[in-house]
């Protein structure tokens, strides 16, 4: 195994302070597990090219959370500068693919296949006429056997019909009953239906005149804003419930109240939104890992992040909370 680099070390004790394991990070990057340990090894022969390097180093100190352009500078002298690859070699490989026919085998098979092909075709073929000569044989012995049988049938059909009858006024009674039953039931069901409608709209208006009502007095305003890091100050209202969902890519999400304790410290995978009811906490610290498609909500309303997200992966928002009825 080979020994690490400052800099692996360095990386290596970054991720597990933050409980990810190489799997995890493979998922939250998009970079193979092995290229991530030849970083932390320092072993940069296993990437798929030079140029590859500082960039994958990139990534994986915006996952974590590091300082990239720090990172850069402080051990610019295990990070090897980009260079350009050889590639006359990887296209020979290519083209020696092409040059080998394809199209003559599959005509060898074909005939190689063609006297079995034959020989099925005539078994199919006999075994057709043999079942055509059974079917005319057993229709001649069914229309004789009709012919014997007629004179009796017609008894017989006298008394099915009677018996027919009979059954059929019953059938209708049952029927009528059953229609009835069902009609009753679709009715019960219908008043059912009207009833949860009812009931939901009443909700989700009362719902609506609450967050109508709350967000008219609620204020959530910057109070300051440095490096990656901002301030806002929530006030106004008797609630603090925040959402954060991420819609393009996982991230690292770390939530913390102001005395450090932690709500939520780990990947939140793209599509996932978490909620958390913070209205007994004066202050919370939001810790984004990569903040392109991260939406916050305070209390069901959007609020946008301090920062241009193209410029400025990494995000730290920090909310101080004062309820309505303590101002």
């Amino acid at each position: 195994m080979l020994a690490l680099t400052e800099l692996g070390q360095r990386l290596r004790q970054e991720r597990e302070s933050k409980g990810l394991s190489l799997e995890d990070l493979q998922k939250l990057t998009k970079i193979q597990k092995r290229y991530l340990l030849g970083i932390e090894e320092g072993n940069y022969e296993v990437m798929p090219g030079k140029f590859y390097v500082r960039a994958f180093i990139k990534q994986y100190c915006e996952a974590i959370g590091l300082d990239t352009d720090a990172i850069f500078e402080e051990y610019k002298s295990d990070i090897p500068s980009t260079q350009t690859e050889d590639m006359p070699q990887q296209l020979s490989r290519v083209r020696s693919r092409k040059e080998i026919p394809q199209h003559t085998k599959g005509v060898s098979k074909a005939y190689d296949y063609l006297p079995t092909v034959l020989v099925v075709a005539g078994v199919v073929v006999v075994g057709i006429i043999i079942w055509v000569i059974a079917q005319n044989i057993v229709s001649d012995k069914n229309k004789e056997q009709a012919n014997q049988e007629a004179p009796n049938s017609e008894v017989q059909q006298s008394n099915t019909q009677e018996e027919t009858n009979e059954t059929t006024a019953e059938n209708d009674n049952s029927k009528s009953e059953d229609e009835q039953s069902a009609a009753d039931k679709k009715e019960q069901e219908k008043e059912k239906a009207e009833k949860e409608k009812a009931a939901k709209e009443k909700a989700e208006k009362e719902k609506a005149e609450k967050e109508k009502k709350d967000s008219g007095k609620q204020e959530y305003k910057e109070v300051q804003k440095t490096g990656r890091s901002a301030t806002y100050a929530l006030s106004g209202t008797d609630a603090f419930n925040l959402e954060v969902t991420s819609t393009q890519a996982d991230t690292w999400l770390d939530v913390k109240n102001g005395k450090g304790n932690a709500f939520f410290s780990s990947i939140l995978k793209k599509g996932e939104t978490k909620e958390f009811d913070l209205t007994k906490e004066t202050e919370a610290r939001v810790n984004i890992g990569y903040s392109p498609g991260v939406e916050l909500k305070v209390n069901g309303k959007a609020v946008d992040l301090p920062f241009d997200s193209s410029k400025q992966v990494r995000q730290v928002v920090t909310i101080q909370y004062q309820p309505a009825e303590a101002q």
